[in-house]
This record gives C-alpha cells, structure tokens and sequence, in this order.
C-alpha cells in the first residue's frame, strides 16, 4: 500500500458506494412504481380502491311529464310524488341489479305541442320509459311519438281513448272513465234510486270520455238525461248553462271535469238554487275539488274511485305513512295510483335487467300480476290492468266508502 495513493483510494470508494446506493434508489423506484406506488418515493404501495373497485353502472333513465304549472298542477305533482316514493324506495334497497334509477321531471305546462316536444327529447336522451302524462288529451299525443320509438308509456290520465291507438306501448295506472262510470250509475240509479239526472261535462279527451260512458250507463237503463251539457275545459264561468241545467230541476248532477273546474262547476251550481247531488268520477273526491267548491258544497256529493282511504289495509297505512314522511302531505288516490304504475315498471325492469329494450320491457309488464294500493293489477294487450272502482262519499271533506 502507498500511502501517497490512500486519498485517491478513498476518494474511489466513496464513489462506488455512492453509485450503489444511487442503484439501490431507482431499483426501489421501479419496484413501487410497478405495484401502483409513486415513483420517487421509494416504497411500495397497495393498489388504490378505485384501481381495483367495480366501475358504477350507468343509471336507468326514466322521464316523468307532467303538469306542474297551471290549474292542473295538482295532478302533476301528487303523479310525481308518487313515481319518486316508489323509485326513492327502489333505489335504496340496491336499484334494478344493482343500477339505480335516474327520474328526469318535465313540465308540460298542460300544453299539448310541448309535451310532443318533451317526448321527442326523453327520446334522444335514451329513456328506458316515459311516466305521463296526468292529463289524458296530452298523454294522447304522445303516444304516436313514443310508440314509433318502442318506448313504454304509462299515463295518470283515464280516458278510453288512450287504449284505442292499436299501441302495445301504452299503459294506464289506474282504470278506465267506463269503469268509473259504470259503477257510478248503477250506484245512482240502483242503490240512490234517481233517474232525474243531468250532465255537464268538458270537451276535452278526459271529459269526453267521462261524458260518453255515464251516458252510454244511462242510456243502456233506458234513461235520458234532464240536460246534457258541454263546455271547453278552459271555461271558467257556467251560468249560461247551469241555468238551463237549473230549469229541468235534477236531482242529480253529474260533472264530467278535472278537479278546478268541477269544483267551481258544484260552487256556481249551488249558488244558482241548484240542490242537486253532484256525482263524478276520481275528480270529486280529491282535495283540490273540496278546495275550489268548498267544503259545504262539496258535502254528500258521489264519487267514484278505486282507493277512497289511506287505512284501507295495512299496505295503504305504510304508503301513506312513507308519502307524508317524505313530501309533509296527506297521501291521495292520484299519488296511490301512481305508486303502483312506477312499482309495476320496476318490477317488470327486475325481470329483464340485462335487455330493458322497449319490447323486453312491455313483455314483462304484462307477465305480473300486482297486488297493488289499488288492487289487483294484470295488463292486457291494450294497456288495462284494473277492472274495478268503488262507491265513496264526501263528509265534512273526507271520502266515506260505501
């Protein structure tokens, strides 16, 4: 050994233990970085939850359209409360297979044209289904629109004229005005034994069909009305006609109207001296009818329905407990019916997860039978699954079953 060269000795081991740690570092480097560390750090880490966790499903897409401006708001918001609760509810036991529902809400304004519109565009935004309308004549033109894409409807509206368009797409969630009428005149002409009867009713595709089935009751019981008139579902002043209705002196009254304007049908009625019973369908027997005529006025009249109380059973007790939990309001037929619409749809997007097509879907529906706040639901081919209605009585503004 030279002592002259130890400097330079040193010198050179000091570089080669630099070299070997610097070695050391990137080895470390590498090995983290390909077991999903970050490089540089110098230490392995474990894969990230996002790394290794399932992507989320895409949500199903269901479009509600309703009224939710206007003298028909009501309708639309107790059909939107009740399609929330039941999608609310499915969403929070796991969705349909594990995707959740996506409900999209478009006010029609209760105009015809934009609804057509708001259907085109649920369309190009690829729902699975379409939940409207409340009113029968905007429900009634959507259906070419969304049977010409394969997209199922069901509607909140009521008239016999949605299950005449030869569209396997098309569902009501709740029955027909002929079933509504049928029971009502027979209750009328059977159990209040009254033949003195005359009809105001409004031209538009729910009145209309209101209109021709108690009539074709009546007319079947080889009885005439006293007077059968028709107004335009905008009107708001009947005196002309009432007073006419008030010169046959009927005993009852029936009114073929959405719930504002027969209730100010029953108000302007009463404050003509007509003391007739007014009798109707759904529309009678709601909140915002006993409301516009006020409940003096609204008191003995007939209504027809297939769920008049929400402590029918212990199904109907749960619902209206889970609806006032939810939207701080009593829970109603429009709301019952359309829980039980949406619950239906859901059940039938459970037995189909993996092909929701529109022809998928529509087979479902009709394979189930549900038991639902109304009673038994079976669709058939043209879109009607309830075949039933009951009596009830408006008593110091609550509905008291027959």
């Amino acid at each position: 050994m030279t002592i002259a060269n130890e400097p330079n000795y040193q010198k050179g081991n000091m570089q080669m233990a630099r070299l070997r740690i610097l070695a050391g570092l990137t080895i470390a480097a590498l090995v983290a970085f390909a077991c999903g560390g970050t490089a540089g750090t110098g230490a392995t880490a474990a894969p990230s939850a996002a790394a290794t966790a399932s992507p989320t499903p895409d949500p199903i897409r269901v479009t509600l359209i309703g009224s939710f401006t206007g003298q028909n708001a009501d309708l639309g918001n107790w059909m939107w409360n009740g399609v929330k609760l039941a999608v609310d509810e499915a969403n929070a036991a796991g969705g349909v297979n594990g995707r959740k529902i996506d409900l999209i809400k478009y006010d029609d304004q209760g105009q015809p044209t934009i609804a057509t519109d708001l259907a085109q565009r649920a369309i190009s935004e690829k729902t699975v289904m379409v939940y409207g309308a409340n009113l029968s004549t905007l429900s009634l033109a959507m259906i070419p629109i969304l049977t010409a894409a394969k997209i199922p409807q069901i509607t909140s509206g009521q008239a016999p004229a949605l299950l005449q368009q030869n569209s396997p797409y098309i569902f009501i969630d709740s029955t027909t005005s002929v079933v509504f009428d049928q029971t009502l005149a027979k209750y009328v002409l059977n159990t209040m034994k009254i033949n003195s009867i005359a009809m105001i009713s409004n031209n538009g595709t729910y009145g209309k069909g209101e209109h021709d089935s108690f009539l074709a009751e009546l007319t079947k019981a080889g009885v005439a009305p006293t007077a059968d008139k028709v107004i335009a579902p905008d009107v708001k002043d009947f005196t002309a006609v009432l007073t006419e209705i008030r010169g046959t002196n009927p005993k009852v009254l029936f009114i073929g109207a959405e719930e504002v304007q027969s209730g100010l049908i029953a108000k302007q009625a009463r404050s003509l001296g007509i003391s007739a019973t007014f009798v109707g369908a759904a529309p009678i027997g709601t909140p915002t009818f006993v409301q516009t005529a006020g409940v003096d006025v609204a008191e003995g009249s007939v209504m027809t329905s297939p769920y008049l109380s929400n402590d029918t059973n212990a199904k109907t007790k749960a619902f209206a407990a889970a609806y006032q939990k939810a939207f701080n309001s009593e829970a109603e037929f429009h709301g019952a019916k359309a829980y039980d619409g949406m619950s239906i749809f859901i059940q039938a997007m459970k037995k189909t997860p993996s092909d929701l097509s529109g022809p998928k879907l529509i087979e479902a529906v009709r394979s189930i039978t549900y038991e639902g706040l109304l009673g038994q639901f079976k669709y058939d081919e043209v879109g009607l699954g309830l075949h039933a209605t009951q009596i009830g009585i408006l008593k110091a503004g609550k509905i008291v079953a027959q």
